[in-house]
């Protein structure tokens, strides 16, 4: 199976200027964890409900800091046309429970979770394996760490 055929394609988007607040309250709204970041039509980082409890409200920051102030700049992400099998391999490698995806000319159209293979049968095994790595402690994107 191919990534485009799990992915969640309707994807928001916020701009690095726009508050936790206005993060949070749209992640809540669309029920989701995360949103990808963006600043002249690129990518430039994501924001996680877990940046904003982590990054941000366990430092006293208020909710009209900038989403720049927390967001991760350090985007992993895979493509449209990748397997589901390479890309959940790659998910419990570098530890991560969401990738947005880019087209092959980098344009991003969508994001890949975790979710998004646990409903999908076809591909739940490849949830299970990415969840078991992904839930080893510490690595890479570890929250108690510095801003990345």
């Amino acid at each position: 199976m191919k990534v485009k055929e799990a992915m969640t394609r309707d994807v928001r988007l916020v701009r690095p200027d726009q508050t936790i607040r206005e993060a949070a309250h749209l992640m809540a709204e669309l029920d989701i964890g995360c949103l990808p970041v963006e600043e002249n039509d690129k990518m430039v980082g994501m924001i996680t409900d877990r940046d904003i409890a982590v990054r941000a409200i366990s430092e006293g920051r208020g909710p009209q800091t900038p989403i720049r102030d927390v967001m991760s700049t350090d985007v992993k992400y895979c493509y449209d046309d990748q397997s589901v099998e390479e890309v959940t391999r790659n998910m419990a490698d570098i530890r991560v429970r969401r990738l947005p995806v880019v087209n092959r000319s980098k344009r991003l159209v969508g994001i890949l979770s975790l979710g998004d293979l646990a409903v999908d049968e076809s591909a739940q095994d490849e949830a299970g394996e990415a969840l078991c790595g992904i839930s080893r402690p510490g690595g890479e994107h570890s929250q108690s760490s510095a801003r990345h």
